[in-house]
């Protein structure tokens, strides 16, 4: 299983957050992200939002470190990509 996060460069209600994401499966993303203990709210339609409080211990776990742009290349390449506004998302 891999999965991959980018740095926490995005930021939002008061915090800076990072996007958690597979580019095998969504069913793998919510493994791993189960398995941190990560809420489902959480999820939003390709990816898991991330606050930087919980990046180190993310990656300790098994995250690949990789760029944004990065992280938007695996989900398109995937087909796993939802962008806002293209139809109902996925529920992990």
């Amino acid at each position: 299983m891999t999965v991959y996060i980018d740095p926490p460069n995005w930021p939002g209600h008061g915090r800076m957050w990072s996007h958690l994401v597979s580019d095998v499966s969504y069913a793998e993303l919510q493994a791993f992200a189960d398995g941190l203990g990560v809420p489902r709210r959480a999820f939003e339609r390709d990816h898991y939002d991330i606050p930087s409080h919980r990046y180190a211990e993310v990656v300790a776990a098994g995250a690949v470190e990789v760029s944004s742009r990065e992280v938007i290349r695996l989900l398109t390449t995937s087909g796993l990509r939802r962008r806002k506004g293209g139809g109902p998302g996925v529920t992990p």
